[in-house]
């Protein structure tokens, strides 16, 4: 099992695998270090002398510079590194682009094929509230619909997707809440959808309604609450209309192309960037070559990292959406005078991330090595196939029900201190470590800290594709088993 792990070897620091304490060594290469501190698993060790002002190198890329000499053995975090970022920059595009190493498989999954030719890996029951106010009656609905019913095959779950928005906003703070919503509405995973109003709010359903466009009339219905006497029994009479009209659903074996992943990550630690994040590069990568999708996001955990994707842009168009993409959303900090660099979180500091460049250098492993072939503004759905970005800010929940909205049936999400949540589409877990997954068994789905246990990066790699297609097909992962389902809206514009 490794010990201590130098990323690249042009780094001037080493990631501890194990707590060490003062006086222990480490080797690296044919040169022996004596730790001068106590420094915990996953927390950074100089390798070399590093000059006051000099930068410090991970990933062979710098995550901010020495504000104090630093010796050999010494511990490297926020004590002595601070960030070297600053506002908006400009840049050049120099496309450098990799080829990738897998071959097409024609892997299958067994999915539910839609009208509309999309596909969706859940066959689920859905009201999708256009206001807060009538989550309560959704609620109350879809109790005595499951009571009056029984059996609600073949759909495999009845949900409620609960947001507190649809009034009181203006601007586009209340745009990005249509929009999301009518994604939702459309989203493949869903069977069936009731869109529930109240009667009085900004986001009228009937409005609504015009904005779906085309959808498929024998699976969604509407109840405006206000405009009927007892909502409850009009909504569950609707709901059994859906019910009967999905009689026939089942699934069917699909291409792997149709699957579009969602990659996310919270609750970083220093073995984010080395053992879970790598491992979705990977899948990144495979799927690319299948013909799939993968949408990377938090667009702020880019900065730092972003020239890196601005290199594998799929020609000049899309370099500069991914300017654009960086650029603006510094901007929007600045609009409300905020650095751009306030991150790493108090527990990503806690897990061993110093900066925002180191965060956002191993954040940005989730997307492998593939050309970036699309950019999605906030709400907009996929369109191209093979890697996009999304703009998402960093909060866990606003990004992955962005992903969702943005047509992922799935989310992929690590993690190196846990966390039980969960968007409208299923939310797999990766811990970045073995304690976390055993501690946490009702919490994570896979284990990507045998990476750093002597863990076959092929044969874990072929361990999680396989784990996908088993989820894909219909085997629920934690957040569905624990019934923790939520849906955050990017909050940006006025609130009356």
């Amino acid at each position: 099992m490794k010990e201590v792990l130098q990323i690249n070897d042009a780094d001037n620091v080493a990631v501890a695998l194990k707590d060490y304490k003062s006086g222990d060594t480490i080797v690296i290469g044919s040169k022996e270090i004596k730790i001068t501190e106590d420094i915990a698993r996953g927390h950074k060790i100089a390798l070399t002398s590093i000059s006051e002002g000099e930068n410090v190198l991970k990933y062979g890329y710098p995550i901010g510079h020495a504000k104090a000499p630093i010796t050999p053995g010494e511990w490297v975090h926020t004590h002595n590194t601070k960030t070297n970022l600053t506002g908006v920059e400009e840049y050049t595009f120099e496309q450098k682009l990799t080829p990738n190493p897998f071959a097409a498989e024609n892997l299958t999954f067994k999915g539910y094929r839609r009208l509309d030719g999309s596909v969706g890996i859940r066959n689920e029951l859905w009201i999708v509230p256009t206001v807060g106010c009538v989550n309560g009656v959704a609620e109350q609905i879809i109790n005595i619909f499951k009571a009056e019913v029984g059996d609600i095959a073949p759909f495999d779950n009845v949900l409620v997707l609960k947001h507190n928005y649809g009034c009181s906003q203006l601007g586009d703070d209340h745009d990005n809440t249509r929009t999301i919503l009518t994604n939702a509405v459309k989203h493949p995973n869903a069977g069936g959808v009731l869109v529930l109003g109240l009667g009085c709010e900004n986001n009228n359903l009937h409005i609504f309604k015009d904005m779906l466009g085309s959808y498929d009339e024998d699976r969604v219905r509407f109840l405006v609450s206000q405009e009927v006497g007892n909502e409850i029994e009009e909504g569950v009479k609707l709901l059994k209309e859906i019910y009967n009209n999905v009689q026939g659903d089942h699934r069917e074996e699909v291409s792997l192309s149709e699957l579009k992943i969602g990659l996310k990550c919270g609750g970083s630690d220093g073995l984010s960037g080395i053992t879970a994040n790598p491992l979705l590069g990977r899948l990144s990568d495979y799927m690319a070559a299948q013909g799939g999708t993968t949408v990377l996001t938090e667009v702020p955990e880019m900065f730092g990292a972003e020239k890196i994707l601005m290199e594998r842009a799929a020609d000049e168009v899309i370099f500069h959406k991914i300017v654009d993409l960086i650029n603006d959303f510094k901007q929007y900090f600045m609009d409300y005078k905020q650095p751009v660099y306030e991150n790493p979180s108090p527990g990503n500091k806690a897990g061993g991330i110093t900066t925002l460049e180191d965060k956002s250098l191993g954040c940005t492993q989730k997307s492998g090595n593939s050309t970036v072939m699309d950019v999605l503004k906030y709400g907009e759905l996929i369109t191209n196939k093979g890697l996009n970005l999304l703009n998402a800010p960093g909060n866990d929940l606003v990004a992955s029900s962005a992903l969702a909205a943005a047509g992922c049936q799935l989310v992929i999400f690590t993690t190196g201190r846990g966390t039980p949540f969960g968007t409208f589409v299923p939310t797999m877990k990766v811990s970045t470590n073995t304690p976390l997954y055993e501690g946490k068994r009702h919490w994570i789905d896979f284990n990507a800290g045998v990476l750093v246990e002597d863990g076959s990066p092929d044969e874990v790699l072929r361990d999680f594709i396989n784990y996908i297609i088993s989820v894909a097909s219909g085997e629920w992962v934690f957040n569905e088993k624990n019934n923790f389902r939520e849906i955050s809206i990017f909050k940006t514009g006025v609130t009356l």
